[in-house]
């Protein structure tokens, strides 16, 4: 009894709980969800530009290293927004806000990820991929993110040129170069991000107004803002549709334009709902749009993966 009772009883440890809460901070830290939707774009630009299916490691490299910037670019936008994070229900969850990561530490892993992926880049594709990488992270890590987000109504059309990068990225993967296919296409992309973002910013205006941030949604009037996103998302469905013209070398034909013309008819019926629905002064739910212009995204993508492929 004496020697058991004098054995020591060893201490609970929570490490492994703690180690996995401090890595899943860090990966929240480079918002994981808005990568996967950036992603969606890189893999039929790296058709389009390979006029069929790159090769594996040339893909695989070209999408690591795209994760990895894009994860770069929003670890320092997290860095920055701490403040204002705070003070919104959608973002006060954030790990900065919630001091699982110390904002050295967030600087510090932005920091590596931005080296990390344009060394990678550079060294597994090619070096304009690379110096198109390291031109986004910079531009919505300080241009949109420092000097347009609190300052201007427009940060969202400022905003949409990283957030288009993607298309750019990996057509220069492949090529080196870049050419009129990449351009149209981050050209819909750009588009793209207004209707999308300010259907968001519709749904949390009261939080973007709290923070003080002058989003569109929040400084203009609903019909307004109802309006531009009924002509952006025209504007979308348009430069979408020249893209088999310009793209027939690299596959583009008839499943592309019609799957275009189809889903750019639902995309734009959506987004006419929504304005009628704010001219009448119903309830507008916005995220019903939101969520449309994500499938509308994604099945334009696979339209241009299946077009090249068949």
């Amino acid at each position: 009894m004496t020697a058991l009772s004098a054995r020591p009883t060893p201490a609970p440890t929570r490490r492994p709980g703690r180690v996995r809460t401090k890595v899943g901070a860090y990966v929240a830290l480079t918002k994981p969800r808005i990568i996967e939707l950036l992603l969606v774009t890189t893999v039929p630009a790296m058709m389009l530009a390979a006029e069929g299916w790159p090769s594996w490691r040339l893909l695989a490299a070209t999408l690591v290293g795209g994760t990895l910037a894009a994860g770069a670019a929003n670890v320092f936008n997290c860095y920055y927004d701490r403040d204002i994070d705070r003070l919104m229900h959608r973002t006060q969850r954030r790990p900065l806000p919630m001091g699982l990561v110390s904002p050295r530490e967030a600087l510090t892993f932005g920091i590596v990820l931005s080296v990390t992926s344009i060394a990678l880049l550079a060294a597994t594709t090619t070096l304009l991929a690379a110096a198109l990488a390291a031109g986004a992270i910079f531009y919505y890590a300080v241009l949109y993110t420092v000097v347009a987000k609190r300052h201007t109504r427009r940060s969202t059309e400022l905003g949409g040129v990283p957030g288009a990068a993607p298309v750019l990225i990996g057509w220069a993967a492949v090529t080196g170069s870049l050419d009129w296919p990449a351009v149209v296409f981050f050209a819909v992309v750009f588009c793209w991000q207004m209707p999308h973002f300010w259907a968001l910013a519709m749904r949390f205006r009261e939080d973007y107004a709290r923070a003080g941030v002058p989003m569109l949604p929040v400084v203009a009037p609903a019909l307004s803002v109802g309006r531009q996103t009924v002509v952006w998302t025209w504007v979308t469905v348009a430069v979408s549709l020249t893209l088999w013209p310009l793209s027939v070398e690299q596959g583009i034909a008839w499943i592309y334009t019609v799957s275009a013309a189809v889903l750019g008819a639902w995309f734009v019926l959506e987004a006419h709902k929504l304005l009628r629905r704010i001219a009448r002064g119903e309830n507008t739910r916005p995220m019903q749009l939101f969520h449309i212009s994500i499938s509308y995204l994604a099945l334009l993508s696979v339209a241009i993966i299946v077009d090249v492929f068949i």
